[in-house]
């Protein structure tokens, strides 16, 4: 009975304890997870270095009719959101209503991504004082790609402009980081679960090793994101399309040095050549291989196109045509006085380079124009002179042909100029003349140079301890746009450059300081110094023109200089 009573008799319970592999495998999962979140944050920077954006300000100067207007399309910040259109008057700009549209002009492999396309989505109006200044309108823009806006003055001028709505772009080795981490984040989870409710530890190298792959990725991502090259540009390089701006990744383009593409062809036409009279000068660019209309024109130097006329007296006029169709644009030009009026035009178009086409033919005005005023007084040599009530000075560190020469004009006497066309000063260039004293039109017509240069930049008196005062000084070289000799032909095309010079042309006037969209008209905190530098090719007489923008108004301010020939100089 006894052994019975052992038998049955239950042994002692033994108090449980937790398994010490398990704190083990709960320790390495949690050190798993501190080193993933350590990659996390050392890599996320690296992650972002190629993300696609656009994100600048894009200014277009217009003549439309009588009114000399800057249009600034501010940076959109979301899709769909709002356009803010900023319209700058200038001295002289009369009051009264321009009417703005939006229409989106792209195409799209989608048929609902693309049916809008060519129909109005917003318009405002933007009602403009007789004091010079800024004038806003706001709309809306509801997709990506490419864009036209228009203006109506509603008086038979109307102007288009192109221009690209774009947005954040993540890129494949991005998409990669965040994948990586992503998924190293719901492994880990896994891994814990796992090390806790599995007593065989083995098992925790499965999802453990997964993490590893996953952070493997990343890094690969993060490392590659900075090295990898972006995306051809959509609007400036290639034509963009609604499926290319939403994703410039998918579009494969072999990158290249060089897009250029051929020459276009320059046709004149003018509604009067009667002197005393102001007429409609139109502007017909052809693609001199195809013979179609021009299509591609881009925002070069704060413009579509920039139109250069000299008249007889040395009148100089810059203006900037509006397009009312592809390849067609006008302009109102004043013809003061009977006499030769010279012309030429610069422009960029997409993927090429810089072109300055020199109309063969001109403008021949006739007729009688007593009462007019054309003089136009040009001293010999560089000096002090009052221009528009403001005194302007020149010197120039020397002239001998064949050597850079500096030229610096101080304009007023205090850091007040605007940047205008992106540029502090812009300086135009007609010689060597046959004679100083023959018809300006007719002599820069059969110049054998004709040259638009651009200043340096020009420091702010004011912040010259502000890193931001340095805008513009890393164009120390300035730039110069150059055409020589003529033909019979209808135009010339007197000179271009890659898609590289464009690059280079950027940096001569104001550069952006962090991103950020340069300075425009609004800002009055350049100069009043204004340098260039010029090399003379040949001895002789030259005129030249120096351009700045001043209290919201266009100072042009004539030379007469004389060259000298670098053997003359020697002998001296």
């Amino acid at each position: 009975m006894n052994d019975t009573t052992a038998r049955t008799t239950a042994p002692p319970t033994r108090p449980r304890t937790a398994h010490p592999h398990r704190h083990r495998r709960l320790w390495a999962a949690l050190s798993v997870l501190v080193c993933a979140v350590a990659l996390l944050f050392g890599s996320s920077s690296a992650a972002t270095a190629d993300s696609a954006s656009s994100g600048n300000d894009v200014q277009v100067a217009q003549t439309l009719g009588d009114r000399e207007l800057t249009v600034i399309l501010r940076r959109i910040t979301g899709v769909p959101g709002p356009l803010h259109v900023d319209v700058i008057t200038h001295k002289g700009t009369a009051a009264g209503s321009i009417k703005l549209a939006v229409i989106p002009t792209g195409v799209s492999t989608s048929a609902s991504k693309g049916e809008a396309s060519g129909t109005t989505v917003d318009t405002a109006v933007v009602k403009l004082g007789s004091t010079p200044g800024t004038y806003s309108a706001q709309m809306d823009v509801d997709e990506v790609g490419p864009w036209e806006l228009t203006l109506d003055d509603g008086a038979g001028h109307t102007a288009k402009i192109p221009f690209v709505v774009s947005k954040t772009v993540t890129s494949p080795a991005e998409k990669a980081v965040y994948a990586g981490f992503i998924g190293a984040g719901a492994l880990i989870l896994v891994t814990i679960v796992v090390a806790v409710r599995v007593r065989r530890g083995w098992w925790t190298f499965v999802p453990s090793g997964g993490v590893l792959a996953c952070l493997a990725v990343a890094v690969t991502g993060a490392v590659l994101s900075s090295s990898l090259p972006l995306p051809v540009s959509q609007g400036g390089t290639v034509d963009a399309t609604i499926d290319g701006v939403g994703n410039p990744y998918t579009s494969v383009v072999q990158q290249a040095a060089d897009y250029s593409r051929p020459p276009a062809t320059m046709l004149l036409s003018s509604s009067t050549t009667r002197a005393g009279e102001t007429g409609t000068l139109k502007l017909k660019l052809t693609d001199a291989s195809t013979g179609l209309p021009v299509d591609d024109l881009v925002v070069h130097d704060g413009a579509l196109v920039h139109l250069l006329v000299v008249g007889p007296s040395g009148q100089l006029y810059h203006l900037h045509p509006v397009m009312t169709e592809y390849g067609t644009f006008e302009v109102r030009l004043p013809l003061p006085e009977a006499g030769h009026y010279a012309v030429s035009a610069e422009f960029a178009r997409r993927g090429g380079g810089v072109q300055e086409v020199r109309s063969a033919t001109g403008i021949d005005a006739t007729g009688s124009t007593k009462g007019a005023s054309t003089d136009v007084s040009t001293p010999e040599g560089t000096g002090t002179r009052t221009v528009d009530g403001v005194s302007v000075s020149m010197t120039a560190s020397s002239l001998v042909a064949g050597k850079a020469a500096v030229l610096t004009a101080r304009i007023g006497d205090s850091a007040t100029l605007q940047p205008w066309l992106g540029m502090v000063g812009h300086m135009i260039v007609v010689g060597p003349l046959k004679s100083k004293t023959a018809a300006v039109g007719e002599e820069t017509q059969n110049a054998e140079v004709w040259a638009h240069s651009h200043s340096m930049g020009a420091v702010s008196d004011s912040s010259s301890d502000d890193m931001s005062g340095m805008e513009g000084m890393d164009g120390m070289e300035g730039m110069d746009h150059s055409s020589s000799s003529t033909s019979s032909s209808s135009s010339t095309t007197d000179s271009s450059s890659s898609s590289s010079d464009m690059d280079m042309d950027s940096m001569s006037g104001l550069t952006s300081v962090n991103g950020d969209s340069t300075a425009d008209e609004t800002v009055a905190a350049y100069g009043p110094d204004v340098s260039f530098v010029y090399t003379f090719p040949t001895a002789g007489w030259y005129r030249v023109w120096i351009q700045a923008e001043r209290d919201n108004a266009i100072i042009t301010v004539p030379y007469l200089l004389h060259v000298t020939d670098a053997t003359t100089e020697k002998t001296r």
